[in-house]
């Protein structure tokens, strides 16, 4: 088991609190780079970043040294890659529904 039996619940809720998914970062960066209007707009980058990770596989770590420490300069740019066309069809995604939704109200 990955927490101890003997641990304190303050404990596990650290632990749970330095778990995350590897892309998140990933994901907001490319994100701020490829859309001003996310820097802006906190409803638009929440829902394109949702839309980007549900495409991409879970990378859980506590740390993002992890992850940089056991992958190859090429699995790191396959990743960037995957990354930033997660993004793109993210932004397509979410503003073509956007534009449907105010069809709809017209």
């Amino acid at each position: 088991m990955l927490l101890g039996a003997g641990r304190h619940r303050h404990d596990i809720a650290s632990a749970q609190d330095s778990v995350h998914n590897y892309y998140e970062h990933l994901v907001i960066a490319q994100l701020k780079r490829a859309s001003e209007r996310a820097l802006n707009d906190m409803e638009f980058m929440a829902d394109v970043s949702c839309v980007a990770l549900n495409r991409l596989p879970p990378r859980y770590v506590r740390h993002d040294v992890d992850m940089t420490f056991f992958l190859s300069p090429t699995e790191m740019d396959e990743m960037d890659d995957k990354v930033a066309h997660a993004v793109k069809d993210a932004l397509e995604y979410v503003e073509s529904r956007e534009q449907k939704t105010d069809a709809d109200e017209e």
